[in-house]
């Protein structure tokens, strides 16, 4: 990688470290605040986390391990609420590069993809539902919700995106790197384990 996309990608990291921004939200701040014009070729997600893992082990190796055990607990009493609906966690809550600003996202497959919502109202759970892109790059509704963590003293955003049952089979195949980008609540209970 050229070393514009390596500046663009650490300072990218920075963004989503400290202001807890979603990759694409942080490349685009990065450019703004590096003074780039808006199409100049941005690194890739590979590239942004292998730079937020820098910066965790650089200015968080201290904090980040406590934060992303609790919100990893966090994750778990949810897929425990929402076991009926095969929950699975994704993204640096799974991939282990959260801190105490990321969110807990939660990929849900359902027999009835309405069944989810139908649950949180019999619980009386107030969310939000919206349209997302998928991890197909399909449209997909998810429910967010706002879930106190209180060993880090925050209320974090749970987004549960509600998939068929049938997506589920091509869920867990390796991505680029070979990771399983997501995982049951069964790896979780393994990973929180592990510690």
């Amino acid at each position: 990688m050229d070393s514009l996309k390596s500046e663009i990608a650490a300072t990218a990291a920075r963004c989503v470290v400290e202001e807890g921004l979603e990759y694409g939200p942080a490349k685009r701040r990065a450019l703004k605040e590096m003074g780039l014009p808006g199409r100049t070729a941005l690194p890739d997600n590979e590239a942004v986390e292998d730079a937020v893992r820098d910066y965790i082990q650089l200015f968080c190796a201290d904090t980040q391990p406590a934060e992303l055990q609790a919100l990893r607990e966090l994750a778990l009493v949810w897929m425990e609420r929402l076991a009926e609906f095969r929950p699975h966690l994704a993204g640096a809550v799974w991939h282990g590069t959260a801190t105490r600003l990321s969110d807990v996202y939660l990929q849900l497959f359902c027999d009835d993809p309405k069944s989810a919502e139908i649950a949180l109202i019999d619980h009386r759970v107030d969310y939000e539902p919206r349209t997302v892109t998928g991890f197909r790059g399909e449209a997909v509704e998810a429910l967010t919700l706002a879930a106190p963590c209180p060993e880090l003293s925050v209320v974090v955003g749970v987004h549960l995106m509600v998939y068929d049952h049938d997506d589920l089979r091509g869920a867990l195949q390796p991505d680029a790197r070979g990771r399983t980008p997501r995982g049951s609540l069964q790896a979780l209970r393994q990973l929180l384990k592990d510690g």
